[in-house]
C-alpha cells in the first residue's frame, strides 16, 4: 500500500536533524510522496534544494497569511522564478481567527498569488480559517483556478460551499480528536474525488485529549480513520486519496 501526504512541512527546522532517516522510515511504511508547501520567501531556496535531493518531495512555493510582515513586493517576482518543477502555489490563503494581520493585508498577498496561479495553471494550497466568505469571494472571478483547502476543521455549511466551488478538501489529525463527530460526518459525505489526507507535520502536534509529536507516520492514523468512516479497506482508501492528489498536483 502506497500513500501520499498531501500537506507536510518537511522543510521545517524540526526535521533538520533526521530528515533522511525520517523519509526512509516513511517509505518503509508505504508513505512515498510528500507535497511540501512553503510559507515565506526565506524558505524557498531550502525547499528547492530538498526537492532536488529527495525525489519524494513535491514542492510548492507561496506566501502564508501568518507571515505578512516577512513578505516583500519583490517576492512576487521571485515566486514566478521558483515555479519550475513546483506542483502548486502555496501555502497561501486567509485567516481571520488568529488576529495576526488585517484582512486587507492578507487579501493583497492572496490576490497576487491567485493571479500567479492562474497565469501558470497551478493549483492553490489554501489555508482558510474563519475566512470562508472572503475566500469564496476572491475565487469567484477565477472559476478555472483549482486547489485544496488543507487541514479542514470547518462547519458542514462551509464544507458544502467549498465543494460547490469545486475545491478539494484535505483532512488531518483533527479527525482523531474525540470531539470531531462533525468532521467525521463530513468525511463520510465528501465526494470521493475531492478527498485528500495530510499530516501538516510538524504542526497539528496536539490532539485535544493528548499531546503527541506529529510526524509523517501519523498519516497512517488519518488513513485508517478515513477508511473506517467511508467503509473502505485501507488499500482502497489510500488509492482513492492518492488518485486525487496525483490528479490535482499533476504528480
Amino acid at each position: 500500500m502506497q500513500m501520499i501526504d498531501s500537506h507536510i512541512h518537511l522543510d521545517d527546522p524540526a526535521f533538520d536533524g533526521d530528515r533522511r532517516a525520517l523519509l526512509a522510515a516513511s517509505a518503509a511504511l508505504g508513505i512515498t510522496r510528500f507535497v511540501v508547501p512553503s510559507v515565506s520567501r526565506i524558505g524557498w531556496e531550502k525547499l528547492r534544494r530538498l526537492a532536488a535531493e529527495f525525489p519524494a518531495i513535491a514542492p510548492a512555493f507561496g506566501l502564508h497569511p501568518w507571515f505578512c510582515t516577512e513578505h516583500e513586493e519583490r517576492d512576487l517576482v521571485d515566486l514566478e522564478q521558483f515555479l519550475i518543477g513546483a506542483v502548486a502555489i502555496g501555502e497561501c490563503g486567509l485567516d481571520q481567527g488568529h488576529n495576526r494581520f488585517a484582512i486587507d493585508t492578507q487579501l493583497y498577498w492572496f490576490r497576487a498569488q491567485l493571479r500567479i496561479a492562474l497565469a501558470h495553471q497551478l493549483p492553490l494550497i489554501i489555508h482558510c480559517f474563519k475566512a470562508t466568505d472572503p475566500l469564496l469571494r476572491e475565487l469567484a472571478p477565477y472559476p478555472e483556478v483549482c486547489g485544496v483547502v488543507h487541514g479542514f476543521t470547518g462547519s458542514e455549511e462551509q464544507f458544502e460551499r467549498l465543494i460547490e466551488r469545486g475545491l478539494h478538501i484535505s483532512f488531518g489529525r483533527a479527525l482523531l480528536a474525540g470531539n470531531s463527530d462533525k468532521l467525521r460526518n463530513i468525511v463520510r459525505r465528501i465526494p470521493a474525488e475531492r478527498l485528500l489526507i495530510e499530516t501538516d507535520a510538524p504542526d497539528q502536534s496536539i490532539i485535544r485529549e493528548r499531546t503527541e509529536h506529529n510526524h509523517p507516520a501519523s498519516l497512517l492514523q488519518v488513513l485508517r480513520t478515513v477508511a473506517r468512516l467511508r467503509e473502505l479497506d485501507e488499500t482502497e482508501a489510500a488509492k482513492l486519496c492518492n488518485t486525487n492528489a496525483i490528479r490535482l498536483f499533476n504528480l
